[in-house]
């Protein structure tokens, strides 16, 4: 089911015909598309191809010029680049020599590391509009927005403009960076997730305001590559919604160690530009003692929000709500009969898979009135090293909502193959239910948590007991049995590789 926030909505779900189409080219009038598809990032370029899949005439509209949208352009996919190639940077230079290799010589070259970047996005890019042109997707280049709840204004990029007609239109708009009030980016010395993917130095201090997931991992791969760094964070935890508050506390200790220093429980006030430098003015959120911290680059990471303008949805009288949110009912229908609405830009998570499942759903209630996500189900992750994942509830949740939970945990630094690799931070946490040992959430800190997690949403999926994942057979020696020993310690069975990775040494 969806949030409690999305309304609940009594009209008669839009079927469109199942037959496909032979001819490709841009609808009228007289032959509109089965679906338009406003947006060409994670949710909408699926959207558009599950569409084409069962046999509807689709067109999917992109005003960025390239597919992929956020993640693949300037988010998920050029930063994990930066994060693999910072670490195996990281790593040659100060964890080579103990395992009995010498390298002499290391040097940072940023710009290959840069151009690195740049062919991963361009490969992956390109890959979609393939994937698009090979499922008969039209694919139209240019700014959307509504004349009517069944025709769209597109002012294409080459010039000039168009307009196409369809029965059902998907708003997959996505969001944005999150302005800071009375901080202006530059995208030089003040940069957004954006401007910092692309700096051209590594800057001797970097400041990153916010430390939810982006700040956290655009200051590690800095921090890898020699800047010194230091996070400003208004709340008293690290990592943002939904990690485990003892997970973030374990996280945080981890990060320090690496040598990011943190400010929680700090207020920003305000930036000056003086001397070349970038002073940041903070002071305590509980004690309100003032300070300032000086910067070459101030990297603005407080969040993201949805993408509208443009769209003309006050024209159609689309409904949205006061943080900007497209509202919609459990079947992703908008105030409009005819549209829906999925991803970034409406209810939930910011993130790509979770649009992308959405997306798909959209189209199979459009198609055959029937349509599902578990929002339950959907893992969060830290691209850091060690990374950290979870899904499901955390602690401070089970316990706001009176549920009677029991807690399995499991150090890496007793996993096995964590210890032949010498990468033993972290830990893996499983919440069940007291009565029924269903899991209820899963939050684990290792090198491979963003892999790890994907058994325990599985289970999740499938309403798996933490018995069910204890009695699975998990390959030895592997990381994933941490998962296995977590699920066995919550219902008391003990820890049993504990005891044989003494023996196995």
């Amino acid at each position: 089911m969806l949030s409690p926030l999305l309304r609940s909505s009594s009209r008669a779900l839009v079927r469109a015909p199942r037959q496909a189409f032979a001819s490709r080219g841009l609808a009228t009038a007289q032959d509109p598309y089965d679906v338009i598809v406003i947006g060409g990032g994670p949710g909408g370029y699926v959207a558009a191809i599950k569409a084409a899949q069962l046999g509807l005439k689709t067109v999917c509209i992109e005003k960025r010029g390239h597919l992929g949208g956020t993640c693949l352009n300037v988010g998920c996919i050029p930063s994990k680049a930066m994060l693999n190639n910072s670490h195996i940077y990281h790593q040659t230079l100060h964890d080579t020599k103990a395992r009995g290799i010498d390298v002499e010589g290391v040097k940072l070259n940023l710009p290959v590391m840069l151009k690195a970047k740049h062919k991963a996005v361009s490969a992956l890019t390109g890959g979609v509009e393939y994937l698009l042109k090979k499922n008969k997707v039209d694919y139209i280049k240019g700014a959307a927005s509504f004349a009517s709840p069944t025709q769209i204004d597109i002012a294409l990029l080459d010039g000039g403009e168009t307009q196409i007609t369809g029965k059902n239109i998907i708003i997959a708009t996505g969001s944005e960076v999150t302005p800071f009030p009375g901080i202006e980016i530059d995208e030089t010395q003040i940069v957004s997730s954006t401007g910092v993917l692309d700096l051209q130095e590594v800057p001797g201090k970097l400041v990153v305001i916010g430390a939810g997931i982006i700040g956290l991992e655009m200051g590690s791969v800095w921090s890898r590559l020699g800047a010194k760094v230091e996070v400003v964070e208004f709340n008293g935890i690290i990592g943002g919604a939904g990690m485990d508050g003892g997970i973030s506390k374990a996280f945080q200790k981890i990060l320090t160690k690496q040598g990011i220093k943190f400010n929680l429980n700090t207020k920003v006030m305000g930036t000056e530009k003086r001397d070349g430098k970038v002073f940041v003015s903070v002071e305590g959120a509980k004690d309100g003692k003032k300070s300032e911290i000086e910067a070459d680059v101030v990297l603005v990471a407080i969040g993201r929000r949805p993408v509208t303008n443009g769209l003309n949805l006050e024209k159609i009288g689309v409904e949205v709500d006061p943080k900007g949110r497209i509202v919609i009912d459990s079947a992703y229908n908008t105030s409009v009969e005819n549209i829906k609405c999925i991803g970034d830009v409406t209810f939930g998570p910011m993130l790509a898979h979770k649009a992308e499942e959405e997306g798909i759903a959209a189209v199979e209630y459009i198609h055959s009135g029937y349509g599902h996500v578990n929002y339950k189900a959907i893992p969060s992750v830290v691209y850091t090293h060690p990374e950290v994942a979870w899904v499901g509830k955390n602690e401070e949740e089970l316990k706001a909502e009176g549920i009677e939970y029991k807690v399995g945990t499991f150090n890496m630094a007793a996993n096995s193959r964590a210890k032949t690799n010498d990468d033993t931070d972290g830990l893996v946490k499983v919440l069940v239910e007291k009565d029924t040992d269903k899991i209820l959430g899963g939050h684990i800190i290792a090198s491979l948590a963003g892999d790890l997690i994907a058994e325990l949403v599985l289970a999740m999926e499938y309403e798996a007991s933490a018995e069910d994942v204890a009695r699975t057979c998990h390959a030895h020696p592997t990381m994933s049995e941490a998962v296995k020993e977590a699920a066995m310690a919550s219902y008391g069975s003990g820890e049993y590789n504990f005891y044989l990775s003494d023996t196995r040494k």
